[in-house]
């Protein structure tokens, strides 16, 4: 399948096309070691990046204003004295602001960092020696179809409701919808920027010695994503006093067209696209949970707005209303849109896992055909940590992936970055086994998730961190592997982790025999 010319990106990341003359297929290259165990300890220092290191002779020289402006600045708007609280979004803990609230949005939170029962530090004895980071892009814009629902059910409350009353209706007399459609904002490139910081001083023994590796799926803000995990990353390099003539380093993107295999994006397998046997799972799980909470929020938001004759599918829009116009807020002013107090802690909650059960029935272990599709993917991550050729018949693209191509798919490397969609990393961490433990999910009442839901794996700017490291042992010195999951380290139940989190090497391959076996693909082509 050709291309053309269709695909393009801005001309200030110098791209250049990477032509499979065999398949004509069109790809762009764009310019976009071990661990010393001190990352704890650098937590103590943790680089910024709205601060510089010229301000340590003015914290000598008026410690205490500074301290005075930091009391008046951040700890008095957050003890609510001076209204909402005020937000903060920081490298290692992400979005924190009214956790009760926003880390209860499913994939629409933004990134936050999860607890976890095992600490992330590395272990005593051991280094890292390597690191991959499956991302997803940061926060955006709703998506072109919802941006015009939710624009026509605001003009359509407003229309049946001519003055609103005093208190949490009242912004609603002056609010102008001005959303645009499937774009970055720019709390999503910050968002970016401070994951690729993060990257850079988790793994800097890594880091300061060797260029990532980048992929990035072929929407837009896939692709800004990437660019701007790469800033933050070489931000935090120069800052470390590094030489980075590698800068802008260079993204492979792989397009999102019909027909082209991309383990970033799902696609190929028609049966999982198109059949309702597998297309219709979680929208009616969804809608079964939602008649145990909506009705009764539909049902206070008419009695407070007697006019505004507000539908189930009107209550949906105005709680999706609450992330979307959050992440839509300048920089300047990071706190929660005024849809957020339009509804209760416990709403919000129910909110979130109507979320989880789409994406655990859509793309994860509740739909037969989901935890196939990051079969491919996986794949590639055996390869990258054996230094063997990708094995693999379902979503691989050969073509960039085989004969270690050092621009397209190169193995030996330390540091690899992939940047994606909630969807897919979905399907991907199914067909690792993450939450092989999870109890299906309930879609007649909230159930305990053994800390799976749609917030805490796939919001916006997610990361997942796939370790690699050598730990003394019995054999001198054995390779491990760990994988931490938004700042959660994953038990890895299915290669019997240890306390660390940590399985070998070798169990952990041996763990993946779905992936190794190609999941269910024979199933994508039959009727």
């Amino acid at each position: 399948m050709s291309l053309g010319s269709g695909l393009r990106v801005p001309k200030e990341m110098g791209a250049h096309h990477f032509i499979d003359d065999e398949e004509e297929q069109v790809y762009l290259l764009s310019p976009a070691a071990e661990n010393d165990g001190g990352y704890a300890a650098r937590r103590s220092r943790r680089r910024k990046l709205y601060s510089n290191r010229s301000v340590r002779p003015l914290i000598i020289m008026g410690g205490f204003t500074l301290l005075a402006f930091v009391f008046a600045y951040f700890l008095l708007p957050s003890l609510s004295l001076f209204g909402p609280p005020r937000c903060v979004d920081t490298p290692e803990r992400g979005y924190q602001c009214e956790p009760q609230l926003t880390h209860n949005w499913g994939q629409y939170s933004p990134f936050f960092s999860v607890p976890s029962d095992i600490s992330d530090d590395v272990p005593p004895g051991c280094k890292i020696t390597f690191a991959q980071i499956l991302s997803r892009h940061g926060a955006r814009d709703p998506t072109a179809s919802k941006t015009k629902t939710y624009n026509s059910t605001i003009q359509k409350i407003k229309s049946n409701v001519p003055q609103f009353p005093s208190g949490k209706y009242k912004f609603l007399n002056t609010f102008e919808y001005t959303l645009g459609a499937d774009q970055l904002t720019l709390f999503g490139e910050r968002e970016m920027i401070n994951s690729g910081i993060e990257f850079y001083d988790r793994y800097e023994q890594l880091a300061k010695r060797n260029t990532p590796f980048i992929r990035s799926s072929g929407e837009a803000r896939v692709v800004e994503s990437a660019q701007n995990f790469s800033q933050g990353f070489h931000q935090a390099k120069t800052s470390d006093r590094v030489t980075d003539t590698s800068y802008p380093y260079p993204i492979l993107i792989i397009p999102e067209a019909d027909g082209i295999n991309n383990t970033l994006n799902h696609g190929l397998c028609t049966a999982f696209e198109t059949l309702p046997t597998y297309t219709t799972i979680s929208s009616r799980a969804q809608q079964t949970f939602l008649a145990t909470f909506l009705p009764a929020i539909t049902l206070r938001l008419n009695s407070d707005l007697p006019t505004a004759n507000i539908t189930p599918s009107d209550t949906i829009a105005l709680l999706d209303l609450c992330p979307f116009t959050s992440v839509a807020t300048p920089l300047a002013t990071p706190t929660l849109s005024p849809f957020c107090y339009l509804f209760t802690e416990q709403e919000f909650i129910s909110y979130s896992y109507y979320q989880s059960l789409g994406k655990y029935y859509g793309y994860g272990p509740g739909n037969p055909l989901g935890p196939t599709q990051g079969v491919g993917f996986v794949n590639e991550l055996i390869a990258r940590m054996t230094d063997k050729p990708v094995m693999d018949h379902t979503s691989v693209n050969h073509t960039l992936d085989d004969n270690n191509n050092k621009q397209t798919f190169p193995l030996g490397s330390k540091l690899y970055v992939d940047v994606s969609h909630d969807n897919d990393m979905t399907g991907i961490f199914s067909a690792l086994g993450l939450f092989n433990n999870t109890l299906s999910l309930s879609n007649t009442s909230i159930q305990s998730t053994n800390q799976y839901s749609a917030a805490s794996t796939v919001p916006f700017a997610a990361r997942a961190y796939f370790e690699k490291m050598e730990c003394p042992g019995p054999n001198h010195h054995e390779e491990f592997v760990r994988i931490l999951l938004n700042g959660r380290v994953m038990p890895l139940d299915t290669c019997g982790g240890d306390a660390l989190g940590r399985c070998t090497l070798e169990k952990f391959i041996q763990s993946l025999s779905f992936a190794r076996e190609g999941g269910r693909w024979d199933l994508c082509f039959k009727p």
